[in-house]
């Protein structure tokens, strides 16, 4: 499978299979899905946004097998434009069943360079093992650094940046608004189409992301009334509801249980059929 946009800029998107195709030869693994991540993923790009590309790959059978692991990252030489780097499926095993949401932001990626469909979705219904106050404590963690230099100097601000805070604490309100599910959207558009956001709102975003399509540079000022009113109660609201809950230790053993027959099935199908198209 192979979604990208038309406007993606073709020697980028070269260069990055090249390197997909050189991680796979090189290290001798199977790369069963590779997505864009950051800003373009995201929804929220500007015409000089870099390209990040971020893939999960899967080592052979018998590498499992050894007193000496390698490393569970992958990472290629970082450019003005391109970032290429990868988990091991351990890894993002691992941290999903943490509540760590990076992995389910990769799954969602509406930008995919290659990716076994099935393994893909059978990847997603799994994120369902993950813990979902662990998710809102990654989104709360991500917003709240930005957040804090917002609320010292509301009128000097890079507004770029703006999103940088917006989108964790949209995805919060998201699965507030949405008290059964686990997984908010990746794309921040659909985050604000899908939130239950007031008029005056979802038109400034709006106009902001329009701006920042446009320019390489948006500059500096104040951040608009009702984005700094969103994200000041938003934040607010993420501070009361943020809990640590302990999950039940029979479910924990139950999930990881759950991730290791994942885990067992995929590296040996993913290499008893390494050559299913992606």
């Amino acid at each position: 499978m192979r979604a990208l946009p038309d406007n993606f800029d073709s020697e980028a998107v070269d260069e990055t299979y090249r390197r997909l195709e050189g991680v796979s030869r090189d290290e001798r693994v199977i790369i069963p899905l590779a997505v864009e991540s950051g800003s373009r993923a995201w929804g929220f790009p500007s015409p000089d946004s870099d390209y990040d590309c971020r893939f999960v790959y899967v080592r052979p059978v018998e590498d499992s097998f050894t007193l000496f692991p390698k490393r569970d990252v992958i990472e290629t030489p970082l450019t003005p434009i391109i970032d290429v780097n990868g988990w091991e499926l351990s890894k993002a095993l691992k941290l999903l069943l943490t509540g760590n949401a990076v992995i389910v932001e990769w799954l969602t990626s509406p930008i995919v360079y290659q990716a076994h469909e099935e393994f893909r979705s059978a990847f997603l219904a799994l994120a369902n093992v993950g813990n979902r106050d662990g998710f809102a404590r990654h989104y709360y963690y991500m917003a709240r650094s930005q957040f804090q230099r917002f609320a010292s100097d509301e009128e000097d601000q890079a507004l770029k940046k703006v999103f940088y805070s917006l989108r964790p604490l949209m995805a919060l309100r998201w699965l507030r608004v949405h008290a059964d599910e686990k997984i908010a959207p990746m794309h921040f558009p659909t985050l604000c189409e899908t939130a239950d956001l007031p008029g005056d709102l979802k038109s400034c975003i709006h106009d902001l992301l329009a701006r920042k399509a446009e320019t390489r540079e948006l500059g500096k000022g104040r951040v608009p009334t009702p984005i700094m009113s969103f994200l000041k109660s938003e934040f607010a609201l993420a501070e009361q509801g943020l809990t640590r809950s302990e999950r039940n230790a029979l479910e924990v053993e139950a999930a990881k249980e759950q991730l290791d027959i994942f885990w067992r099935y995929w590296i040996n199908t993913l290499w008893d059929k390494s050559n299913a198209i992606l």
